[in-house]
């Protein structure tokens, strides 16, 4: 039975993970797929370039919203820290390769935070306070991202004791730095597009 339960809630992790909300947010306000469009990525920063702001917190919230109802599913359950990691790693691989849209998935900046704030409320809020001192201070959120996901295993080494976690956030943390590939050759070039931007 508790091999069945961890199986669902990893099962059910991946499934709501897998759900693109930049896509669904996209069609009901009628706007351009950004899976085609401006910077092609289904995450909220293309969408805020596509759409304006209204949009583009409907995409974060939605992509945070996955990111912590598998992790507080789990928990709630009873779930292990072992299992909770693993819930949480099938929520952020079901963004980025959602089986409803075609393995076409976004970066994971949003899903991951979401997760952080589910696993620890102090972490998740230390992630984004990493992420938006970079965002002011570059005007940049590829580079905001990416240095949030360089501190994120040092952070949870430090608030969130556990060698689940741990693995977790180094996974999480190479995962988010092998999609911004793209973005870091555009940051070393000087052409990466700024917050707001137009596409």
């Amino acid at each position: 039975m508790w091999i069945m339960q961890n199986a669902f809630l990893i099962l059910a992790a991946y499934l709501i993970g897998s759900i693109t909300t930049a896509v669904l947010v996209a069609r009901a306000l009628g706007l351009p797929d950004p899976r085609s469009q401006g910077s092609g990525n289904p995450g909220a920063t293309n969408v805020l370039r596509l759409g304006g702001r209204k949009a583009a917190v409907l995409t974060l919230l939605g992509d945070m919203f996955k990111g912590i109802l598998p992790v507080l599913l789990a928990r709630g359950l009873g779930a292990d820290d072992g299992t909770l990691a693993a819930v949480a790693l099938a929520a952020f691989l079901g963004h980025l390769f959602p089986v409803f849209f075609g393995f076409r998935g976004g970066k994971g900046v949003a899903t991951g935070l979401g997760i952080y704030l589910a696993l620890s409320l102090l972490l998740g809020l230390a992630l984004a306070l990493v992420w938006l001192a970079m965002a002011r201070l570059f005007r940049i959120s590829s580079l905001a991202a990416l240095s949030a996901a360089v501190a994120a295993p040092l952070l949870t080494w430090w608030l969130l004791p556990g060698r689940p976690f741990l693995l977790l956030s180094l996974i999480l943390a190479v995962l988010l730095l092998w999609r911004h590939k793209d973005n870091i050759q555009r940051i070393l070039a000087g052409t990466e597009k700024r917050i707001g931007e137009k596409a």
